[in-house]
């Protein structure tokens, strides 16, 4: 049966103003990081993709590499854009990034212009646009000059590829000194996307987010459930086919019986603020200047269950000194390849 979304999908969800720019995005955006390779079926990505869409879910954040295999992710969202989709491009903000090993050869990563031109073409064709809403120099190229890196984006700006430009995991040093290369071209830093949550707080340290005010710069983090850990599901060790089970972006050392106790911990505070972990962990990274949060999703109910954390956004100094004393004593700076970075 052909699509058709829900009536009340604006209703339900919260949007707000990306930086000093016009783009407004949903609180609750949709990263296809996972669960959208070839090792899933195109009927279970739908599925997450129109449950986002019926919950006002309208920003949905890929990259070149997302996979299995790369390109896998952008492909899958290339056939449900033209199979549930059609027609609604214009509700839709959809996102792409460039930076990490795609192709094999010295153009295949990092920040040049020739991967970074070639890359969006190529991320254009596997999702059957014209035109992307954001395009992001997905790390910083130590390697590359950066006015090379952001001249690639004002090119892929000017050019119609995509309409605004971003970055990610940046630290404040550099995402200051890009800000001004591209506002000398006259193209601005419209957005931002660092890793951020409770166990994960490195742009705190940073200033990250007081420089990002500063230069009217949006802010959207991915990771608010740390990969899963900020839910129930390693509470009782490693479950199969979970992200540690794969031993990949989640490391089997990171779940330790420490993690267990401060994750019982903060879901005890969960409980008594009338939330799931997950909806309190969302709702925590949201208390401040991010404009949006970005979730990834392997079935419909667990979108369901993140726009849930929208109902209660407002913490106490007391359950934010009771959050903090339960962080680690020694948060993960992840996505970090060097100082340069982040």
């Amino acid at each position: 049966m052909r699509y058709v979304p829900a009536a009340n999908r604006y209703d339900r969800m919260e949007y707000r103003r990306c930086g000093n720019s016009g783009l407004m995005l949903p609180r609750i955006s949709l990263g296809l990081w996972h669960s959208f390779g070839d090792d899933r079926s195109l009927e279970s990505k739908a599925q997450i993709c129109r449950a986002a869409f019926d919950h006002g879910i309208t920003h949905f954040d890929l990259a070149n590499n997302y996979g299995p295999p790369p390109g896998a992710s952008e492909a899958a969202f290339g056939e449900i854009l033209r199979r549930d989709f059609a027609g609604l491009r214009d509700e839709l903000v959809i996102g792409s990034k460039a930076g990490y090993d795609m192709w094999p050869g010295p153009y295949g990563e990092w920040g040049s212009r020739k991967y970074m031109i070639a890359s969006c073409d190529q991320s254009l064709k596997r999702l059957g646009l014209d035109y992307v809403d954001i395009f992001y120099s997905h790390r910083f190229d130590p390697g590359t000059p950066l006015e090379e890196t952001m001249g690639a984006l004002d090119h892929i700006v000017r050019s119609g590829r995509a309409l605004y430009a971003g970055i990610s995991s940046y630290n404040s040093r550099r995402t200051r000194q890009a800000a001004a290369i591209l506002k000398e071209l006259g193209t601005p830093l419209v957005i931002h996307q660092p890793a951020y949550n409770i166990l994960n707080r490195w742009v705190e340290r940073d200033g990250l987010i007081d420089t990002l005010e500063a230069l009217g710069t949006g802010a959207i983090a991915f990771s608010p459930l740390a990969q899963g850990m900020l839910t129930l599901k390693y509470l009782k060790g490693i479950p199969p086919g979970s992200r540690a089970a794969e031993d990949g972006f989640l490391a089997r050392e990171k779940i330790t019986p420490d993690l267990g106790e401060r994750v019982a911990g903060l879901n005890e505070i969960a409980k008594a603020r009338g939330q799931s972990l997950a909806q309190m962990a969302i709702a925590w990274v949201l208390r401040g200047g991010v404009a949006s949060a970005l979730i990834g999703a392997s079935r419909p109910d667990q979108v369901v269950d993140s726009c849930g954390a929208l109902d209660n956004t407002a913490f106490t100094a007391e359950e934010l000194a009771a959050i903090d004393a339960l962080k680690p004593l020694h948060d993960e700076t992840l996505w970090a390849s060097s100082s340069e970075g982040v």
